[in-house]
């Protein structure tokens, strides 16, 4: 699942808007749609305002080798 569908989901079983979400995490409302929209570059600091309303922060997950290499 990719962290913006997570977020999004968490919010819904929360039974929050995003405004309010936005309002709990302390960001912005623009933030929570870039974020649910699945926006690139966001600021991780902020991500992890909201992933910590749901007892998560952003971490390394592995990837597969075949498509990475140094």
């Amino acid at each position: 699942m990719e962290m913006y569908q997570f977020i999004k989901e968490k919010r819904r079983l929360a039974h929050l808007t995003q405004k309010e979400l936005a309002e709990k995490a302390g960001v912005g409302l623009r933030f929570v749609r870039e974020l649910e929209q699945g926006k690139l570059s966001l600021r991780l600091d902020k991500v992890n305002q909201v992933l910590q309303l749901f007892g998560h922060q952003v971490g390394a997950i592995p990837i597969n080798r075949n498509n990475y290499s140094l």
